[in-house]
């Protein structure tokens, strides 16, 4: 069994008869996974999960996500359920009834059960499914989602760059690289692979930000260590700086 279909057995046994469909998103359906790709899921469900059943998806997601996993390193898991209700008609934003992803690993290992909350990421999420149309489980994503209108697609991921920003230290490849995805996107209406939107990016990036991205596009498709040294780690806030200010000028607050 790959690890994909280890994330389709778990959430079935888990959540049983209410799942409507597994979908994938994000690298897999943009261009393949690439060596430090998440396993990116979006579960439809009938109706909101219960606290226990979200405790055990968060134990199951343990055994088998990421560099700490329980059974061993593996791929980082994002997993994000959502109630059919809530996205089918679209509503803006729209409601993430539960999310796993190794980033909040610390949080779920102090016994942190993750909460139905509204989540604008649902937006690309919803977008990049349809587009891939690669159901894991169920009818096409056609069949379960309404599109997302481009003006919610627009804020949503405009909505995320201050978060991003906060994770530029910790986060260094993924965040310089999903800045550059929303830089693409806003330009050209499309959305792509991490390491194709840095190939848009980089040549509208003057010579003096382009080694950071470079580095980044580098280490994502398994070029490059993830090593940062101080001369790259240095033009980290300009470059930030830099791109930030194309994603304003673009974004529908700066017309």
């Amino acid at each position: 069994m790959t690890q994909t279909d280890d994330v389709v057995e778990l959430v079935h046994t888990i959540l049983g008869d209410t799942v409507v469909g597994m979908y994938r998103h994000g690298s897999a359906v943009l261009g393949g996974l690439r060596p430090y790709s998440d396993i990116d899921v979006l579960v439809v469900v009938r109706q909101p999960t219960t606290a226990r059943q979200s405790r055990a998806l968060v134990e199951a997601l343990m055994e088998i996500s990421g560099s700490r996993a329980r059974r061993g390193p593996a791929r980082p898991i994002e997993l994000s359920v959502v109630v059919h209700s809530e996205v089918s008609p679209w509503t803006y934003p729209p409601r993430c009834e539960f999310l796993y992803g190794e980033w909040l690993r610390d949080d779920y290992e102090r016994g942190v059960i993750p909460a139905p909350h509204p989540s604008p990421d649902l937006a690309p999420l919803i977008t990049m499914a349809l587009l891939g149309d690669a159901p894991l489980a169920g009818p096409p994503p056609a069949d379960v989602f309404a599109p997302v209108p481009p003006a919610d697609l627009t804020h949503a991921i405009v909505a995320g760059v201050p978060g991003l920003l906060a994770n530029l230290g910790p986060d260094t490849r993924n965040v310089l690289l999903t800045l550059a995805r929303i830089w693409t996107t806003l330009a050209t209406g499309d959305i792509t692979s991490k390491d194709a939107a840095a190939d848009w990016v980089l040549p509208h990036l003057p010579p003096e930000h382009r080694p950071v991205l470079a580095h980044a596009r580098a280490i994502y498709l398994g070029e490059a260590e993830e090593l940062w040294d101080e001369a790259l780690l240095a033009q980290l806030p300009a470059h930030a700086a830099h791109v930030t200010g194309a994603i304003d000028r673009l974004a529908p607050s700066a017309a």
